[in-house]
């Protein structure tokens, strides 16, 4: 299924401070959203320096929600500043915000960062998909829901082909091989919190047990750096400062 974006989305992501992206993330992205999913907004604003450097700092973090058509959006953005740090780390989250193709808003600043992305990833970001996996694959144990299953087996395939390409993929169905993954994802699209086939249970527990393992040897055998190469990390600082100088 193809996501078309309703043209409403840039007006409900609506900042009030200048937006660097508004991209969609979560279950859209992800490629299986339901009939009855949020669309999930992510963003990036940029705060004036008057607002950073005087004693009333304003919002580094802005959160909010709204129905629009039946569909709730759900959004979420961080000043410049923030996301850049979130970014020169290990956060996947923000990667794949940033990389999504499913763009509501952009600008110039956005392209900038899109560039620098590739020198900021390194194999330790293997560590935040284990560690959302874990978190999920508990969440599948003690519900029984379709949703968190899906959720497991979509960030370790993500970060599987991570750590063997350098690539951000984050659309289960265009990566995953597994036989019943169609399967899976068709029935999320009808439910939200469709139960969990009992007859697939055995399987994809395994399946998930081995994936896991070959994400560990994946991050191991990877070409992708320890550390972020040191000119991206320097021109994102650059970024960042010139961003916040800028005339009004």
């Amino acid at each position: 299924m193809t996501l078309t974006v309703p043209a409403w989305a840039a007006e409900g992501a609506a900042l009030p401070y200048p937006a660097v992206f508004v991209t969609v993330s979560g279950a859209h992205l992800y490629g299986f959203a339901s009939v009855d999913s949020d669309l999930d907004l992510r963003a990036s604003h940029l705060l004036p320096a008057g607002e950073v450097v005087g004693l009333r700092t304003g919002p580094d973090t802005i959160t909010s929600g709204t129905w629009r058509d039946g569909v709730e959006l759900d959004v979420v953005s961080h000043d410049l500043l923030k996301f850049a740090r979130l970014l020169n780390s290990r956060n996947g989250y923000v990667l794949e915000q940033l990389l999504s193709p499913l763009v509501v808003t952009t600008s110039p600043l956005h392209r900038d960062l899109v560039e620098l992305a590739p020198g900021l990833i390194t194999r330790h970001h293997a560590h935040h998909y284990l560690g959302f996996a874990a978190t999920q694959q508990r969440l599948f144990a003690g519900t029984g829901e379709l949703k968190p299953a899906l959720y497991t087996l979509r960030v370790l395939h993500t970060g599987l082909h991570l750590m063997r390409t350098g690539e951000v993929v984050a659309d289960l169905g265009a990566l995953s091989p597994l036989g019943y993954v169609p399967e899976l994802i068709a029935m999320k699209r009808s439910a939200e919190h469709g139960a969990f086939p009992a007859a697939l249970r055995e399987a994809v527990e395994k399946d998930v047990a081995r994936l896991r393992e070959e994400l560990e040897q994946a991050r191991d055998a990877s070409a992708l750096p320890l550390r972020a190469d040191p000119g991206a990390v320097e021109a994102l600082h650059q970024l960042v400062v010139r961003a916040r100088l800028a005339p009004a």
